[in-house]
C-alpha cells in the first residue's frame, strides 16, 4: 500500500494519533507533497517553534520509506482536470487540497486525511485515519 500524507494527518501523527502512525507503518511507501510541506512550513512560521518543527519535518522526510513529491506537469494537468470537474459539479474545495489530491492520484497512493471534502474528488482513494 502506498500512502500520501495530508497536512492534518502529519500533524496528528506528531500528536501521537495511533491510527495515523499504524497506517503509515503498514505502508510500503509514504509520499509527502510539496504542497503539504508548504502548508506545514507556513504553520510552523506562525508558531513559536519554527526551528524545532522544521527539524522534525526534515528528519521525517529523510526516512528511507518517505518520498518528497515536487509539482510537475503531470500533477498540474491532473489538478486542472480535478478543479474543472469540481467547479462544474458545484463542489469547490480548497485549492491546496486539489493539488494534494492530484498528487495522490498521480502516484496511485491512498490519501490519508481527516478532511471530508476529499470525497468530492472522483477516483481519489481517500482514507480517514482509523481511531
Amino acid at each position: 500500500m502506498r500512502t500520501l500524507v495530508d497536512t492534518n494527518a502529519y500533524s496528528e501523527m506528531l500528536r501521537g494519533h495511533r491510527g495515523v502512525a499504524d497506517y503509515l507503518r503498514r505502508s510500503e511507501a509514504v509520499f509527502v507533497s510539496a504542497i503539504v510541506v508548504g502548508e506545514l512550513l507556513f504553520g510552523f512560521r506562525r508558531g513559536s517553534r519554527f526551528e524545532t518543527n522544521a527539524s522534525i519535518l526534515e528528519r521525517f522526510l529523510a526516512k528511507s520509506f518517505v518520498h518528497f513529491l515536487p509539482v510537475g506537469r503531470t500533477t498540474a494537468d491532473r489538478f486542472s482536470r480535478i478543479a474543472a470537474e469540481l467547479k462544474n459539479n458545484g463542489t469547490p474545495i480548497p485549492t491546496n487540497d486539489i493539488w494534494i489530491g492530484a498528487h495522490a492520484m498521480e502516484t496511485g497512493a491512498d490519501l490519508l486525511s481527516f478532511d471530508r471534502h476529499f470525497e468530492c474528488i472522483s477516483g481519489l482513494a481517500w482514507v480517514v485515519p482509523p481511531e
